[in-house]
């Protein structure tokens, strides 16, 4: 008997956090979608060179509810075992005063709203059994904020995981595991040169820590080491 292979989609796939859960799948045996922002080759085409057809590439602009749509629309025929959203910026360390309302505003839709409008649109193709996770941070947990700093970085985590919490809540009944995911202070462009976590360190605890949860419904807001995160 052939085995089914399981379907990722990662979306917001293109390098760091990101591709690197893309490939953790890919060793996992698993079949991935990865999207990536139109334009420009990336880190995601040339691991699809490599995948002998169990990796796609799609094209999605997150803060677009067209392109999510549009992708709805495109993938509505398959099944999604994981839905996993992965989208950050931020635009320095300011006091939240002295933010712009317009770098106010792209922080928010792209680090909260952009997320949760994929996980609407696109939740519906996730099996019942499976699980949506989200990238969170720790940076959005109001209980460990002692220090301060980043404020408008941890108000769009935090709003985040709101959000997703409020998807739950609207889903109680469902079946599907829900993740809001904090993979530690990693090394990319987001978390500076001096993190502590190389992204090979963090993503394959990533995977683990989703697998570990597949089949417990409801929302956990986890670590990339299983841990629970405090709201």
């Amino acid at each position: 008997m052939t085995e089914i292979r399981k379907t990722a989609l990662v979306i917001g796939a293109s390098r760091t956090l990101g591709l690197g859960l893309a490939a953790e799948y890919l060793r996992r045996g698993w079949d991935v979608i990865g999207t990536v922002r139109g334009g420009r080759r990336t880190g995601l085409h040339d691991l699809a060179d490599a995948s002998a057809g169990r990796l796609t590439v799609e094209t999605l602009e997150m803060t677009d509810p067209q392109q999510i749509a549009a992708l709805g629309e495109r993938l509505a025929p398959r099944s999604l075992d994981l839905l996993f959203v992965n989208a950050a910026i931020t635009r320095g360390d300011l006091p939240i005063g002295e933010v712009p309302t317009g770098m106010f505003t792209e922080v928010m839709v792209t680090n909260a709203l952009g997320p949760m409008r994929v996980v609407e649109v696109l939740g519906p193709l996730v099996a019942p059994a499976g699980t949506i996770g989200v990238m969170s941070s720790d940076q959005g947990s109001i209980t460990l904020n002692t220090d301060g700093g980043q404020d408008l970085y941890r108000a769009s985590k935090s709003a985040l995981n709101q959000l997703m919490r409020c998807y739950a809540a609207r889903h109680a009944t469902g079946t599907r595991t829900l993740l809001l995911m904090d993979p530690g202070w990693v090394r990319t462009e987001l978390g500076g040169p001096d993190a502590d976590l190389s992204v090979e360190e963090s993503i394959p605890g990533v995977a683990e820590t989703i697998e570990q949860h597949r089949g417990k419904p409801g929302l956990h807001f986890v670590d990339h080491q299983g841990q629970v995160v405090p709201w």
